[in-house]
């Protein structure tokens, strides 16, 4: 029998930050002294913006050092692994948010070795159990833990599914794959009659057999599936090469190395990021760049930089974000898509089952071509049209994520299938702007079926003559945990207050209209090319009546993509935006990451921005409100929250 070595203090997360200071300065609480916990912990909260330029040791000195309380941060760098800490209590969907492996990385490697929470996000979960990092549903671990009692390994692994058993009892996910991935096979196709989802069936078509492990598709089994495309990105391609020769050595094989793709997008607008330059961070950039360079010229994987280095005439920008590039341009119905971003899910808008990993779980992939998963149960959500005039699929995604089902975790690890009548008569970078945002919904990914529209974005985008197999949708009777319908035309333009993308509320419901000091339309989920139609619609309007945006308020306009960009310039669309006065960015994830322009750089600034999600910290000290394109460029050029119809009937008097 093993035992997991908890013999260090508990840390509980409390809702009081005055309670985690009297922690870290010495004093030991029972659960009921620690009181509410802290729900919602985001990975931006674990492992803030500011240290992810480190992916190895050094990370155990920041864990926690974005969480905050109350208003106040009490968890300063050092302070766990100081307090000699080795479990950490916390309230619902622990984890959740971005699906940097940089979190329980730093938790390990301040002392963590046990996570108790009420409920975890998938990617996290999976991200510690590949680390070696044990998590737990059980409160009532915390009373034996402090009574000093042997906590046995197999008693914490009980209600996992094999797998993850397995790699927890193996010290994590490559230590499993040394010993269990040396042969790996395609596993056998379901040929019975039973109706199936669209996931299933790609799935089926993807599920490997490997020495432990079978192909079974039922829910909630540990699988390992063959990835058409993985991709990652460069803040986790040093760390990923870091665990892969700390675990195999030099040189690595790569398994099918054409397959993978490489992106240099998060950083490229690192260099006018105040976080970054006031930090002292611009060297670790450099120190993140050369690691990913190297790895991708080391192993002839294909990598998407910089534009200085594509164009000479550029001098900051990338050639485009990783996850909308993917769309645009490899991803293609019936595949499957990973990357290490929890928002890949973006090319489920195609018909394929595109979903985030941890470095871990890429590392892994790259040398055995295997990609571990837990099959998910499917939501349905049918979309009903029509849908409202002024409403686009970011003011229904919003409307989603504030459905008191969602709230509470109905979500949670699932498939997203968007279907209904409303579904057709959304665009493709619509539908991208849905499966995206599972993400924030909690979801597993998301995916619409492939269908004529499908067929025109490949054929007009890519040049493709894609044609749709018949098996290429859901079964009549297919099984679904649950089906969640919405009127569209009942949908109104939606707004997210501040905190999480799930405080939705109607636009025309907000009584009290800040005023706006930063206005952001970019990253992506609303820098493809129907969004900068959205906000043309509303900036030539506003240019045709001499409007601008007024001299207190900064508008950003950010492409995702050279395409994005090109697109804009062929269109015509850049005299408007000059003209009202917006600065347009080159394609990066920027002001979303905190990366650069149209980030915050005050705690009393407001933003309304077009990203995707709105944690504290997350694009800056301020407060960020979430809203479609259109509300974007109205507000902004009203210089407080408005929707495009008020901001017309402002000015038509």
């Amino acid at each position: 029998m093993a035992n997991l070595d908890v013999s260090g203090r508990i840390l509980f997360l409390c809702a009081d930050p005055a309670k985690v200071e009297r922690q870290l300065a010495g004093e030991d609480l029972t659960l009921d002294e620690a009181g509410a916990l802290r729900d919602d912990v985001s990975t931006d909260e674990i492992t803030p913006i500011s240290v992810l330029t480190r992916f190895d040791e050094r990370l155990g000195q920041c864990p926690y050092a974005g969480f905050h309380a109350d208003g106040r941060n009490p968890v300063g760098i050092g302070g766990v692994r100081a307090g000699g800490f080795q479990v950490t209590v916390a309230g619902t969907r622990y984890g959740k948010g971005s699906s940097r492996e940089h979190s329980p990385l730093a938790e390990y490697h301040a002392g963590i070795r046990l996570v108790i929470a009420r409920s975890f996000e998938r990617i996290y979960r999976q991200n510690a159990d590949n680390l070696g990092l044990f998590t737990s549903t059980d409160f009532g671990l915390i009373e034996r833990i402090r009574r000093g009692e042997a906590i046995d390994i197999d008693e914490l692994v009980a209600d996992r599914d094999p797998l993850a058993a397995a790699i927890l009892k193996s010290g994590g996910l490559l230590r499993y794959g040394k010993l269990h991935m040396q042969r790996v096979s395609s596993g056998e196709t379901s040929n019975d009659d039973m109706p199936r989802t669209l996931v299933e069936k790609i799935l089926s078509r993807h599920a490997l057999t490997t020495d432990v492990t079978s192909a079974s598709l039922e829910p909630g089994n540990g699988v390992f599936v063959r990835a058409d495309w993985r991709f990652i990105h460069e803040y986790y391609t040093g760390m990923a090469a870091h665990l892969l020769h700390a675990t195999f050595g030099r040189p690595l094989m790569l398994r099918e190395p054409h397959s993978m793709l490489a992106f240099e997008d998060h950083l490229s607008y690192s260099h006018r990021s105040e976080l970054h330059v006031r930090n002292g961070l611009l060297a670790n950039v450099r120190e993140l760049s050369n690691a990913h360079r190297a790895f991708a010229h080391d192993y002839d994987v294909r990598n998407h930089g910089y534009l200085n280095e594509a164009n000479s005439e550029l001098v900051e920008g990338s050639e485009g974000i990783s996850h909308a590039m993917m769309a645009e341009r490899y991803a293609l119905p019936g595949q499957v898509v990973v990357g290490t971003d929890s928002h890949t899910p973006h090319s489920g808008a195609l018909g394929c089952v595109a979903f985030g990993v941890g470095t871990t779980d890429m590392a892994n992939a790259f040398v055995t071509g295997a990609v571990r998963m837990t099959v998910p149960q499917s939501l349905r959500i049918e979309l009903l049209g029509p849908i409202a005039p002024g409403v686009t699929a970011k003011d229904i995604v919003l409307h989603l994520l504030a459905d008191s089902r969602i709230r509470a975790g109905a979500g949670v690890g699932k498939v997203f299938e968007f279907a209904g009548t409303a579904i057709a008569s959304l665009s493709i970078d619509e539908r991208t702007t849905l499966t995206n945002m599972t993400a924030e919904l909690g979801g597993f990914t998301g995916i619409v079926a492939p269908d004529d529209e499908t067929v025109r974005f490949l054929k007009e985008r890519r040049g493709i003559d894609f044609a749709i197999e018949p098996w290429m949708k859901s079964d009549e009777g297919a099984r679904y945990a649950d089906i969640i319908a919405i009127d569209c035309a009942r949908l109104s333009p939606m707004l997210a207050a501040p905190g999480d993308p799930g405080n939705g509320i109607e636009l025309a419901a907000l009584d009290e209209r800040p005023r706006v000091d930063i206005a952001y339309g970019g990253s992506c989920t609303a820098g493809k090319r129907e969004d900068f139609d959205h906000y043309h619609d509303v900036l030539s309007w506003a240019a045709q009546r001499g409007l601008r945006v007024p001299g207190d308020v900064k508008l950003y306009l950010q492409f995702g993509t050279q395409d994005v960009r090109d697109y804009c310039i062929a269109q015509g669309y850049v005299d408007a935006f000059e003209r009202v006065g917006a600065i347009l960015l080159q394609p990066s994830c920027g002001a979303c990451a905190n990366c650069g322009p149209g980030s915050s750089t005050q705690a009393e600034q407001v933003t309304i921005s077009a990203i995707n999600r709105n944690f504290p910290g997350r694009s800056g000290p301020g407060k960020v409100w979430l809203a479609s394109p259109p509300t974007v460029a109205a507000s902004a050029l009203l210089g407080r929250i408005a929707s495009f119809a008020e901001l017309q009937r402002r000015f038509s008097k």
